[in-house]
C-alpha cells in the first residue's frame, strides 16, 4: 500500500513538472509583437501629410493627449496641440517622411518609430529628423502620443 502511494504521489509529481515545464516553454518560444500594424500606421500618416495636406494627417493621427515638441515652443499637450495644429497653413509646403527603424513594447500597445523627413517648399527643400511615439487605441488604430522632429540633417 505504501509503495503504491508513493508511485502515485511520485506520477503526480512528474506530472505537474511537466506541465510547468511545458508553460515556461511556450511562454519563452511565443514571438514577441510585430511592429507591422505601427510602421503601416506611421507610413500612411507621411503619405496623407503628402496627398491631403499635414493639418488634416496630424488632426486625424494625433491622440487627444498627444504632445508636440517643436523648435521655440514649450511642449504642447492634448488640446493645445490640437489647436495649434488646427491654426497652421499647410497650402505652400508639402511634408513627408520615411521610418528607419521601429520598436514596440512586448504588451504590442505602446511603441515608437524615427526617421527623416522631407519638407518641400515652393523655392527648396528642408531635411531632417522625427520621432513618434504610438499607441493602439481600443478599436486597433494606432495613434501618436508624440511627435518631434530635428531640423536639418544635410
Amino acid at each position: 500500500m505504501l509503495k503504491k502511494n508513493t508511485l502515485l504521489l511520485a506520477g503526480l509529481f512528474f506530472i505537474s513538472m511537466i506541465t510547468m515545464f511545458s508553460c515556461d516553454i511556450k511562454k519563452e518560444v511565443s514571438q514577441p509583437p510585430s511592429t507591422h500594424e505601427m510602421l503601416n500606421a506611421d507610413l500612411a500618416f507621411s503619405d496623407m501629410c503628402r496627398q491631403i495636406g499635414m493639418k488634416k494627417a496630424f488632426l486625424q493621427y494625433i491622440d487627444n493627449e498627444g504632445v508636440l515638441l517643436r523648435p521655440d515652443h514649450l511642449p504642447m499637450i492634448g488640446a493645445d496641440a490640437i489647436n495649434y495644429i488646427s491654426f497652421l497653413s499647410d497650402t505652400s509646403y508639402t511634408l513627408s517622411w520615411k521610418p528607419a527603424h521601429a520598436e514596440i513594447a512586448a504588451s504590442g500597445d505602446l511603441g515608437y518609430t524615427y526617421g527623416t523627413f522631407k519638407l518641400q517648399l515652393p523655392d527648396t527643400t528642408l531635411t531632417g529628423t522625427y520621432v513618434n511615439i504610438w499607441k493602439k487605441e481600443k478599436d486597433g488604430e494606432w495613434k501618436f502620443v508624440l511627435n518631434s522632429d530635428n531640423p536639418g540633417t544635410e
